[in-house]
């Protein structure tokens, strides 16, 4: 009895085997996982690149404490609402090579700032700036009142030696020690005077560094404008050289008050009054600077212009009339006299005197 064929499938086809029906299947999954990849790259890249978290509109400013790791660091900027994903932050940051380079700081961020542009400021160090000003001529414990009174720094400041701080501007970090801040200063005084006396002029009557900085503590409480610096080192530095007196005036008001203002005029009494800093009495340089002399001071008293002034007088601009002899001295005196009672005269408020006892007193401060 013959057998009936076997039923094909319809088209001629045969059932798919377990293998080709396996390999579909890992086919399909790989193509879906490739495109939820995809679609989560996509994602993670709009997170990344696209505005940031509300946080108001003045921004927000965030602490990143030294030494802190890269985990910390992004769960702070997390926590503090600036990125809305840590772990995107993280890869972001190692992707890029930026997670050895993040600096620590205070950083202020901007508000819906990109979580690309808060690693890039992080790792630039772009931290938000303060600063701190020491005018030249403060005192030491001047100087240590100005960073007291700073609310940004921490810790005590001890008052260093009169004349061992670089009068100048300073960049500071919030919650930065004051003692830290004050040697810094320091380190800058000793960076500029070194350099200045290894450049300084040939026969100056000066023998030591700590001379220097004593003189042109002088000439920086002398000097009333800017330009006429050289012109005051180069009388003291001529009296020294003839042997004179410098006869200044701000020596016996830091003999009296340690620097501090005296809130009126000198006496008679106390110019010839015995300190150890009363240049009218003592010969040549008092024991210590009087005040902290800025770098232009420095400058002046190592590189003085050559001159034959001798004597100097307020000149009613705020500036000074010198003098090679006694005699055109005594005449500017005498002009800056008439100054002064033009101005009494006309009700204007006097300007500091000279001192009446010695027609010879370089100026007053």
């Amino acid at each position: 009895m013959a057998r009936k064929p076997r039923s094909r499938p319809p088209g001629g086809r045969t059932g798919a085997s377990p293998v080709r029906r396996l390999l579909v299947m890992l086919i399909s999954a790989a193509m879906t996982f490739t495109l939820v990849l995809l679609l989560a790259g996509v994602w993670a890249l709009w997170m990344f690149r696209g505005p940031g978290p509300e946080h108001g509109e003045d921004g927000t400013t965030v602490m990143l404490r030294r030494g802190a790791g890269l985990p910390e660091i992004a769960s702070t900027l997390e926590g503090a609402g600036v990125i809305s994903s840590a772990p995107i932050f993280l890869a972001a940051a190692q992707i890029t090579g930026a997670a050895r380079e993040l600096k620590a700081g205070e950083y202020e961020f901007g508000n819906r700032a990109s979580m690309a542009r808060v690693l890039a400021d992080v790792r630039a160090g772009r931290v938000v700036r303060h600063f701190v000003t020491v005018p030249e001529g403060m005192t030491s414990d001047m100087v240590v009142e100005i960073l007291a009174e700073n609310p940004l720094l921490t810790g005590v400041a001890p008052s260093p030696p009169e004349g061992a701080v670089l009068p100048e501007t300073y960049q500071i970090e919030r919650g930065e020690d004051r003692a830290a801040v004050l040697q810094r200063m320091m380190e800058a005084h000793d960076e500029v005077l070194a350099m200045l006396w290894a450049r300084r002029q040939p026969g100056l009557p000066i023998e030591t560094p700590q001379e220097a900085v004593i003189l042109a503590s002088i000439v920086e409480k002398e000097t009333g404008v800017a330009s006429e610096r050289p012109q005051v080192a180069s009388v003291f530095v001529n009296r020294l050289r003839r042997g004179m007196r410098l006869e200044s005036d701000p020596t016996i008001i830091y003999g009296l008050t340690k620097g501090r203002p005296l809130g009126r005029g000198i006496r008679l009494s106390e110019l010839s009054r015995e300190t150890p800093y009363n240049t009218y009495v003592i010969d040549g340089l008092p024991p210590t600077p009087i005040a902290n002399p800025g770098r232009a001071a420095l400058a002046a008293v190592l590189d003085p212009p050559e001159t034959d002034y001798l004597f100097f007088v307020a000149d009613g601009s705020g500036g000074h009339a010198f003098a090679a002899t006694y005699d055109q001295h005594r005449r500017n005196v005498e002009r800056w006299r008439q100054i002064e009672r033009g101005r009494a005269q006309g009700g204007a408020a006097p300007a500091p005197a000279e001192p009446p006892a010695d027609a010879s007193t370089p100026a007053q401060p």
